[in-house]
């Protein structure tokens, strides 16, 4: 997992050959004025969703974890924190992993917590099961999935 903002996110680049495309994208774009849908930014290999959810109790919030996208999550309007726990450490799986949509559930506690105040964003790969949407209120944010290589 890694926390940033946009200004400096060159040194990521070599983590994935996705990442120089997807930052370029989020540094041309006017975000606070996406409207909540989906944006392509390289067909299946980055995408970014915009969405408008209210914030979750922590015991509310699940869990998740993918297998072929890495997340960059970042909220536009409102303060998220999201729960953190290694994968391997994931012993109470809910349900099955659903393929279609590379999401798996667990119902194992969060280990840590971080917040993202607007425009700070988190990098999370696969090892990082993560449970968003922890906060007061309507959340805008944006997920952006970047294909695993």
């Amino acid at each position: 997992m890694i926390i940033d903002t946009l200004t400096g996110l060159e040194r990521y680049f070599p983590m994935n050959r996705h990442f120089e495309k997807v930052f370029k994208f989020l540094r041309s774009q006017p975000l606070h004025e996406l409207a909540e849908g989906s944006y392509i930014i390289d067909g299946e290999n980055a995408y970014l969703t915009v969405s408008v959810r209210e914030g979750k109790n922590v015991e509310d919030a699940k869990l998740e974890v993918h297998d072929s996208y890495i997340d960059i999550q970042m909220p536009l309007e409102g303060v998220e924190t999201i729960g953190w726990r290694d994968r391997s450490y994931c012993e109470q799986l809910s349900g099955q992993y659903d393929e279609a949509n590379d999401t798996a559930f667990f119902n194992d506690p969060a280990e840590a917590f971080f917040t993202l105040e607007p425009m700070t964003l988190a990098i999370l790969f696969p090892h990082d099961a993560h449970a968003p949407l922890i906060g007061n209120g309507k959340i805008k944010k944006i997920v952006v999935k970047v294909k695993v290589i």
